[in-house]
């Protein structure tokens, strides 16, 4: 099944885990803005990098988008 990628749950899931952003930017060594710009879907995480926040804070990688099915995958791809 494909997906599209719905809302970042970041914020979320540091709230769950009790870290901040700025300690996230600081473990990872990353500037504090790249974290929020994730945070606020201004940029999208790439795997490498959803892999070692996921690491970071103890959560599963899937679990930091709100992952949206796509429709077209379940009538097989076709656009009418």
């Amino acid at each position: 099944m494909k997906y599209e990628l719905g809302r970042c749950l970041l914020n979320e899931r540091l709230m769950e885990s009790g870290k901040s952003a700025e300690w996230l930017a600081k473990d990872l060594l990353f500037k504090p803005e790249r974290v929020y710009d994730f945070i606020e879907n201004k940029r999208v995480m790439p795997l490498k990098i959803a892999i070692s926040i996921a690491d970071s804070i103890g959560c599963d990688v899937r679990a930091l988008y709100e992952l949206i099915p796509n429709d077209n995958e379940a009538m097989g791809g076709l656009i009418e």
